[in-house]
């Protein structure tokens, strides 16, 4: 199912039943799975891997050199999972010589005019809203929303289940499970909400909002709070999830509800 007017390499690998409509550009070195739709005017750019059942919109360009000026076209990759749907004119850079890849995982949404850069990576079930920017080198768990205008400084972390509300500049690495809103963005409470949506019961969201009642609402220092936390709260993967990723954080967690003397 090749139009005509669409031009692909022959050392491209096409799998069975895919659609690319015409004026696309797929070039060598590419791989597509099976049941993926290319619509018009897409660019495929060498080293992309493209999964199975994925719809790409018009105006996208996939697999594009990074703008990236220590990159001197080293061979690299961009991954998109089984299921991901790019809407139109969003672009995705492949990776450099840091991690010599950018990956975008399964079932994700990105929506119109988003731009992922290089080596970024992101997880499953993540949902883009218009106009969202991630700069370089940025990692991005399972279930994160982002509204749309959000833009993410280079090297950010942004964890599984997180709600980003639209506009927002993110300079910080935002943990899991967390919404954030102002400016500067701030812990405004839990992503309940997505958490019920996805299966968490009553006593696990509990769970979360007050360890994040006793990171972010009790006026002590990050370190202090951890010790509390590790101290007062049964192990569980969402404690030792929230933990690690906090100290893990190379550029600091976002602001506090406290700090903003509310």
């Amino acid at each position: 199912m090749i139009q005509p007017l669409a031009f692909v390499h022959s050392d491209a690998k096409i799998a069975k039943n895919v659609v690319i409509e015409p004026f696309s550009s797929i070039y060598k070195d590419v791989e597509i799975g099976e049941g993926t739709w290319i619509g018009p005017n897409v660019t495929i750019m060498e080293g992309a891997r493209i999964g199975k059942n994925c719809k790409i919109f018009p105006g996208a360009v996939i697999s594009a050199e990074p703008q990236d000026l220590k990159y001197k076209g080293e061979r690299t990759l961009t991954y998109i999972g089984n299921n991901t749907v790019i809407r139109e004119c969003v672009t995705i850079s492949r990776g450099t010589s840091d991690k010599m890849k950018t990956v975008i995982g399964n079932n994700c949404l990105l929506m119109a005019y988003s731009h992922i850069a290089h080596d970024c990576v992101v997880g499953d079930n993540c949902i883009f809203s218009n106009n969202t920017t991630l700069a370089g080198h940025i990692n991005v768990g399972d279930f994160v929303v982002m509204a749309g205008m959000t833009a993410v400084h280079q090297f950010c972390s942004i964890g599984s289940h997180a709600f980003v509300t639209g506009g927002s500049l993110v300079r910080k690495d935002i943990p899991p499970y967390v919404k954030v809103a102002r400016d500067p963005l701030s812990y405004v409470g839990i992503n309940s909400v997505g958490l019920r949506r996805r299966g968490f019961n009553s006593q696990k969201i509990a769970e979360i909002q007050n360890i994040y009642r006793v990171i972010f609402q009790k006026k002590m220092n990050i370190t202090q709070a951890l010790s509390v936390v590790e101290a007062e709260f049964e192990a569980t993967p969402e404690r030792d999830e929230i933990i690690q990723f906090i100290q893990s954080s190379m550029r600091g967690v976002m602001r506090g509800f406290n700090s903003m003397g509310l």
